[in-house]
């Protein structure tokens, strides 16, 4: 027997007897899970806010039970609808130098939460959305996070200019960035296809003969700039950097 199915054991007889009325909701069990919810959106990723997830299932619980899935469901989109505006407009006037670091932080701020948020409404999702809506829980948060978030063309723009210059940004946070917006939306992979195909395999149909030439151009472009970054002449290159034969002397 699941942990799950002990806690709807346990809250069975009580769900019989506790009635729900619009007043109640509205005072009392609304509030209390919408101040769950925004303590999870707001923490950061890799620490836990102590929440009872317990308390607040029972309270997903009773609301289902007395017929007030639509009515939460709907509540708890707004929510989170409401926070990602605000998240949308603070990466906007974020300078650019910074922007990566701060969306791939929102982001995995974000997917933290919305584990901790299933988590609360399962009893929800598997009663109403999935049978009625037709659609999963996560899956919609995660599309509000694409549409309000994500699917932004100064993301995308800045993605392009780092990308193109070495040592541009952090690798761990692009390959991370790369990752979760192929998680969220596979068809952000067209956007920057080569780019993509970095981290994420098998994106890229088969290469054919006669595109070698161009890859293998390309790959040696790629190699000069790696080395003119990093201090090397083109004639000492595998040898020492510039100054290096002198500081030793």
């Amino acid at each position: 027997m699941t942990t799950e199915s002990v806690a709807e054991s346990s809250l069975l007889g009580l769900s019989r007897v506790t009635t729900v009325n619009d007043e109640e909701y509205t005072s009392h069990y609304w509030p209390k899970l919408k101040s769950a919810i925004l303590l999870i959106l707001q923490q950061n990723p890799g620490e836990f806010i102590p929440i009872s997830y317990e308390e607040m299932y029972s309270t997903v619980y009773k609301c289902v039970c007395q017929q007030y899935s639509d009515r939460m469901y709907n509540n708890l989109m707004e929510l989170v609808t409401s926070y990602l505006r605000r998240v949308a407009e603070e990466l906007q006037v974020t300078p650019a130098e910074a922007y990566l670091e701060k969306f791939n932080f929102a982001m995995a701020q974000f997917f933290q939460a919305v584990s901790g948020i299933v988590a609360i409404f399962s009893y929800m999702n598997r009663f109403y959305v999935s049978p009625k809506l037709h659609t999963d829980l996560k899956a919609e948060l995660w599309k509000v996070f694409t549409e309000l978030v994500a699917d932004n063309p100064l993301l995308f723009r800045v993605i392009d200019e780092v990308s193109s210059k070495p040592f541009g940004v952090n690798p761990q946070i692009m390959m991370s960035i790369i990752k979760g917006l192929y998680s969220l939306k596979p068809e952000f992979s067209e956007r920057n296809p080569m780019l993509f195909a970095r981290f994420i395999p098998n994106i890229l149909p088969p290469t054919q003969c006669d595109q070698l030439p161009s890859l293998i151009q390309e790959d040696r472009l790629l190699q000069e700039d790696l080395v003119t970054s990093q201090g090397f002449s083109r004639e000492d290159t595998g040898k020492k950097r510039r100054g290096e034969d002198f500081q030793g002397r």
